[in-house]
C-alpha cells in the first residue's frame, strides 16, 4: 500500500491502544524507527487475546508454531513522546503455511506508520513450514466477518464443573492465594454454571447463578485465565448469567465485586450499593442490576 494511500482506521476491526514512553524517542526527539516493530508485536499480542487464543497453548494445540518470514514498513509520519497511539492489526492473507497482518499505527484518524508481518506455520523444533491448520484458517477469518470468539454454555455442575473448576483454581486458589476450603462450597451443586470456550474448544472463563432471595439472583465465582483477560469473555460471561436470570424471571441481580473489578462491572450497568468489605481477603464491594 502506497503513501499515497494510507490505511484508514475503519478497515480495522482490533486495536492496541499504546502511550509513547521517553525511552522511545530518540535524538530527533521523534520514536526512533525500530520501536514501530515492537509497536506491531504487542498489538499482535493483543490481536491473538482478542481472538480468545492464549498464544502458547493454542500453538501446541496446534502442533506448531508462527515465526515470522519477513516484515515490512512504511513511514509516514513521526509519533513523539507521550502521544496516546492506536495500533491496528488485521489478518489480510492467508496462504498454504504462510498469514500477513496488516499492521498500522494511528495518531488519533492518521496513520504515521503501517506495514506487514509475514508468519510461517513450521514445526517448532525442525522449523520446516506446515499446512496452516484448517481450525485456525477459520478462526482467523471468522474475525473479520466481525464473528464472535467465543460460545457461553450454561449447565449444571456436573456438565461443566470438569471445565469450571480448574479455571477457579489457577485464578482463585493459585493466582489470588484464596484458601481452597473458602473457594469450593456446596452451592455449586445446585446453581447455574456458564464456561466459556474458544472456538477451539479451549475453556477461558466462568461464572456461575444462583437465587439469593426469590426475585433476586447472585452471580459470583467470575473467571478468566490470565492469558486472555480484557478480550470481553468476562463480559459475555457475565451478559449470559443475566440473560439466563432474567429468563428465570428475576428482577435483580447482584454480586460482590473485588475492588479492582468494580469498573468493569460498573461499565456492564451494575452500581456499588453499600461500604466496601472484605471477603477471603480480599476487599470487595456489593453491587446490583436492575434486569
Amino acid at each position: 500500500m502506497s503513501s499515497s494511500n494510507p490505511p484508514r482506521r475503519r478497515q480495522f476491526r482490533f486495536f492496541e491502544r499504546l502511550r509513547v514512553r521517553w525511552a522511545e524517542i530518540d535524538a530527533q526527539h521523534i520514536v526512533f524507527n525500530g520501536h514501530y516493530l515492537t509497536y506491531f508485536d504487542t498489538a499482535v499480542g493483543g490481536y491473538w487475546r482478542a481472538l480468545a487464543l492464549p498464544y502458547a497453548a493454542t500453538m501446541a494445540q496446534l502442533g506448531g508454531d508462527l515465526f515470522v518470514r519477513k516484515a515490512t514498513l512504511e513511514y509516514l509520519d513521526s509519533a513523539r513522546y507521550d502521544e496516546l497511539l492506536d495500533v491496528g492489526v488485521r489478518c489480510e492473507r492467508i496462504g498454504n503455511s504462510s498469514l500477513t497482518l496488516h499492521c498500522a499505527v494511528f495518531r488519533g484518524e492518521d496513520c504515521l506508520v503501517h506495514g506487514e508481518l509475514v508468519h510461517v506455520f513450521a514445526d517448532p523444533a525442525a522449523r520446516v513450514s506446515r499446512p496452516l491448520p484448517q481450525a485456525l484458517r477459520e478462526l482467523l477469518q471468522g474475525y473479520e466477518r466481525q464473528e464472535s470468539m467465543v460460545q457461553v454454555r450454561i449447565g449444571g455442575w456436573a456438565e461443566l464443573g470438569g471445565d469450571a473448576g480448574p479455571i477457579r483454581q489457577q485464578v482463585f486458589v493459585d493466582e489470588q492465594k484464596i484458601p481452597a476450603e473458602m473457594e469450593w462450597d456446596a452451592a455449586d451443586e445446585v446453581c447455574i454454571h456458564a464456561v466459556a470456550y474458544n472456538r477451539l474448544g479451549r475453556p477461558l472463563g466462568t461464572g456461575r447463578l444462583l437465587e439469593h432471595v426469590p426475585g433476586v439472583a447472585k452471580i459470583g465465582r467470575m473467571a478468566v485465565a490470565s492469558s486472555v483477560r480484557g478480550s470481553r469473555i468476562g463480559r459475555e460471561l457475565l451478559e449470559a448469567l443475566i440473560r439466563t436470570a432474567r429468563e428465570r424471571g428475576e428482577r435483580e441481580v447482584l454480586l460482590h465485586a473485588q475492588l479492582s473489578a468494580e469498573g468493569f462491572y460498573a461499565r456492564q450497568g451494575f452500581a456499588r450499593r453499600g461500604p466496601v468489605f472484605e471477603e477471603a481477603g480480599i476487599q470487595h464491594v456489593e453491587m446490583v442490576r436492575t434486569i
